[in-house]
């Protein structure tokens, strides 16, 4: 197979290189300046098709690969000068080619009329969608992994030179809140015409130049002119056989977009696995990518009482059925006023069915070791409905004036039911249900004073409530000597226990800017902040015993009811000024803060001052070449959850309790990030390096009984820090009009800390012998990936990912090289088919599994004909399961997981487009 699948390669390479030539040049000013970014089309004169295009470098030099002995017409453009256009005839040698731009409007275009695959404005990239496509696209993310420097991973996350995208607009309108994923599933290939990337992105024009927006990226969409003003979309449903039952899917999608308003509709009803969104994509919805808080030296983040249910991804799924629909809207009623909004429905029914084996060995205070291994099979059946609704107002009716109001709405319904069969204990029967409920508003207003005075005003308020509740039934509760009033009823007798938990919580962030310009390239900012956020937790125990009747545990260490209050007042000062190439903007903030917990009948308060320093430093290198610096010491906040401490069940094996006198950490952190993307020759590099410090981590204190375990927290002596150094790099590579390759690497390197309690004759973990445990884990991952991008010839994507992650006690190796094959023929015929392999395995050789997937589809489309028929089948190879490795910093245990997937099916679908 391997030596197929080279040959092929060089064939290729052999059929598009053949008797080429290198034809170089400049492109200058009539005084002899180089003119950096000026655009190069060679226009074979028989074909008519452009064989080659670039653009120019810093000093205005240019290469294209061109055909020997052959008529070409050269044109060359640049922004503010007359087009330049000459016929020119190859050789067979290396050619140089010198081009003098006269100064002026440019020259119509008359008899050749091709536009650039990539143009850059500013620091707008350009890319023009037809350049890059050859009839096998279906959607966005199609036509951006085909993107010089863009990536799409499996989940729709974009990233362009190295950076995840966080918005995607379309005419300029968000799309979906700007999700990257809806974007890149749903629009639909052939609406598109230029995609726009937009670097050091501000959606706030008043505080362009202001703020650091260098790693903010948005990608904007352009459509055909067909598309706009007028409805578009398609209509998709199809129908099959699987292993064992019925398949099908229904997908409809519905777009218009005008100057004055847009509406997107999509919905999607299946059974192949196909999910347009995960619960986990649910619960990242966050209203926007505002941070507003993100200089303020603080962190307290409010943690979610998810019990766990939000775990699948995709496919990792015995049978999965998925229900969505979804509509976006965007309307003017003036030239300054938008409302926009959108409404998500979700649904899913799954059925999960894994096997697991969990190894840790303990070295016990005696000097001797033990191995605990236990095997366990889960059957797992979830249901879940999650609706988000956002409605947003935004007024601008000058350049001095923003103002914008938005509000995210979110509530689900979700219940889980799972046996749990283990080796080491009895069957257990697990049920959990929540129905949280959340409103998230935001309140946003900007205003320029003059050209030296910048006011911005920011609030946002979090209502969140919580409510899970969770039941297990097992043979013996390993805690029940800790609850007091349990009843044990004895031998043969099976305890049945549940809680109930109720977190509420009310959190407003509230900061006012005011940017002062000292002169065109320096400014002071600052700021006056606050964070208030008020909770309430209350969690109850009941024991339902074999009569029926219920036991409620009353005790103080069983119950739960809690208020806590905490606040931080900041004001923050920060200065930023401009050296030729160098940026720098250092600041610190002084913060008061106060906090209290009300529980057990007492209130403890805590109070204190701290100055939180941070420093961002820019090297502009070049262009479109950067070398950044961030430093930042942060005051890390816990929520109630780790405060209250009466006892809560984690799982039905796992048991905490909180500690009310815990107090904050800190963290520093220093990264140091590389840029370089060169238009020359279509090269892109990034580099990062990061190192984390966090002293007073608040951690867990364990006591681990076989697979069961008690827990609580305390913050962790500032002499056993938590230390972390990650390091990542790419490189990127598009050639000779056909060819896209991609070199990645990664890094990582932690340090954790945890307090381990061991067994005594007490199971209270606060009573028993402890000691400091240090983990230390270390992971590396490749990735190397070449394509090829033809109009007319097969085209293949080889990939290669290799990853070693080696916790200290054992080492896990991956191994998983990809094959997809595109081909358009025919004129109406298209076929696609992805083949990927994976292996697992570990030093010790106790691990060693093997699996591949296989999907392809044939699709037959006649031109400008708006049917499409499909004929596709998923897991060809009906590979039974995929396998997973994970490792706990707790204990140091190791997990290998193995998920039983969809079986193999093939659907036959018809699509009509609008």
């Amino acid at each position: 197979m391997k030596k197929i699948f080279f040959i092929f390669i060089m064939a290729l390479t052999t059929s598009a290189f053949s008797q080429n030539i290198r034809f170089e040049g400049t492109v200058k000013d009539t005084t002899g300046v180089g003119l950096e970014m000026a655009n190069i089309m060679a226009i074979n004169q028989q074909t008519k098709a452009m064989d080659a295009y670039a653009i120019t470098n810093e000093a205005g030099k240019f290469i294209l690969n061109l055909k020997a002995s052959t008529a070409y017409t050269l044109k060359v453009s640049y922004i503010g000068f007359q087009t330049f256009e000459k016929s020119v005839t190859t050789g067979t040698t290396t050619m140089n080619y010198p081009v003098v731009l006269k100064e002026g409007t440019q020259l119509n275009e008359v008899e050749i009329v091709h536009e650039m695959p990539v143009s850059v404005s500013g620091d707008t990239i350009i890319y023009n969608s037809d350049s890059f496509t050859n009839g096998t696209e279906r959607k966005l993310e199609d036509v951006l992994k085909k993107l010089p420097g863009v990536e799409v991973n499996k989940d729709g996350e974009i990233e362009v030179e190295g950076k995840k995208v966080q918005k995607v607009m379309v005419e300029g309108k968000d799309f979906f809140d700007g999700d990257t994923k809806l974007a890149t599933k749903n629009i639909p290939a052939d609406a598109l015409d230029k995609i726009q990337v937009l670097r050091n992105y501000n959606e706030v024009s008043n505080l362009k130049g202001l703020e650091n927006n260098e790693e903010s990226i948005a990608i904007n969409i352009k459509l055909k002119e067909g598309k706009k003003n007028f409805w578009f979309g398609d209509m998709t449903a199809g129908i099959g056989v699987g292993m064992e039952d019925t398949r099908f899917i229904v997908n409809p999608k519905l777009f218009f977009y005008s100057p004055k308003y847009s509406l997107n509709v999509i919905a999607n009803v299946n059974n192949i696995g196909e999910l347009p969104l995960t619960a986990q994509d649910y619960f990242k919805f966050t209203g926007g990518f505002k941070n507003m808080m993100r200089k303020g030296g603080s962190s307290f983040n409010v943690a979610s009482n998810d019990l766990g249910i939000m775990g699948l991804r995709n496919n990792q799924a015995a049978n999965i059925e998925s229900t969505f629909g979804a509509a976006n809207f965007s309307f003017n009623p003036s030239k300054a006023w938008t409302l926009s909004g959108f409404g998500i429905l979700l649904g899913n029914k799954t059925e999960i069915e894994t096997t697991t084996i969990s190894n840790r060995t303990d070295n016990l205070p005696d000097g001797t070791t033990e191995t605990i291994i236990e095997n366990r099979e889960d059957f797992t059946r979830q249901d879940s409905k999650q609706v988000l609704f956002k409605l947003s107002s935004s007024y601008v009716p000058s350049e001095k004036v923003h103002f914008d109001y938005d509000a995210l709405v979110k509530f689900s319904d979700q219940k889980e039911n799972t046996s749990v069969f283990s080796s080491l204990l009895s069957d257990i029967y697990t049920g959990k249900e929540q129905n949280p409920f959340s409103i998230n508003q935001n309140l946003n207003y900007y205003y320029t004073l003059s050209d030296k005075h910048v006011f911005a005003f920011e609030m946002q308020h979090l209502y969140q409530k919580e409510d899970p509740f969770y039941n297990a039934n097992l043979e013996m509760l390993p805690f029940a000597p800790l609850l007091t009033g349990y009843v044990d009823e004895g031998a043969g007798v099976r305890d049945d226990i549940t809680q109930n938990r109720f977190v509420q919580t009310n959190k407003v962030d509230t900061k006012f800017d005011y940017y002062y310009m000292l002169t065109p390239k320096s400014n002071i900012n600052l700021t006056l902040g606050n964070t208030y956020s008020y909770q309430n937790f209350d969690s109850s125990i009941f024991q339902i015993l074999n009569n029926g009747t219920q036991n409620n545990l009353t005790d103080a260490t069983s119950v739960n009811d809690v208020n806590y209050a905490f606040n931080d007042v900041f004001l923050g000062v920060h200065y930023k000024f401009m050296l030729g190439k160098f940026t720098f903007n250092p600041g610190f903030s002084v913060h008061q803060y106060n906090m209290n917990d009300e529980q057990l009948g007492t209130s403890n308060k805590q109070s204190f001052n701290r100055i939180l320093p941070d420093v961002y430093a820019l090297w502009q290198i070049k262009k479109s070449e950067t070398l950044t610096y961030n430093y930042s010491l942060t005051n890390n906040f816990t929520d109630i959850n780790k405060l209250a401490q009466g006892y809560v069940f984690s799982n039905y094996n796992s048991l905490f309790s909180g500690n009310r006198f815990l107090e904050n950490s800190t963290s520093q952190v220093h990264s140091l990030r590389y840029f370089k993307y060169n238009m020359f020759n279509f090269e892109n590099i990034f580099a990062n390096i990061s190192y984390t410090r966090q002293l007073e981590a608040i951690k867990n204190r364990a006591l681990l009984v076989g697979v069961n375990q008690i827990s609580s927290s305390e913050n962790m002596n500032s002499n056993f820090p938590d230390e972390s150094l990650s390091a990542a790099g790419n490189y990127g590579r598009s050639f000779a009009k056909y060819y896209k390759a991609n070199l990645r690497v990664g890094v990582n390197w932690s340090k954790s800390n945890n307090i381990r309690v061991y067994p005594d004759a007490d199971t209270d973990p606060n009573n028993n012998p402890s000691e400091v445990q240090t983990i230390e884990s270390y992971s590396q991952s490749y990735g190397l990936s070449f394509s090829t991008n033809y109009k007319t010839l097969p085209n293949l994507t080889l990939g290669y990912n290799y990853s070693i992650n080696d916790n200290f006690s054992d080492i896990i190796y991956v191994d998983s090289p990809t094959v997809t094959l595109e081909y358009f023929f025919l004129d109406a015929f298209s076929f696609v088919s992805e083949y990927s392999y994976f292996h697992n395995r570990n030093k010790a050789k106790t691990i060693d599994s093997e699996y591949d997937f296989l999907t392809a589809s044939l699709m037959y489309q006649k031109k400008n004909s708006k049917w499409e028929w499909k004929l596709s089948g998923t897991n060809l190879l009906d590979t039974k399961s995929l396998d997973t490795n994970s490792f706990s910093q707790l204990g140091g245990t190791s997990t290998f997981s193995s998920y039983r997937v969809q079986p193999r099916f093939v659907i036959l679908s018809l699509k009509y487009t609008l």
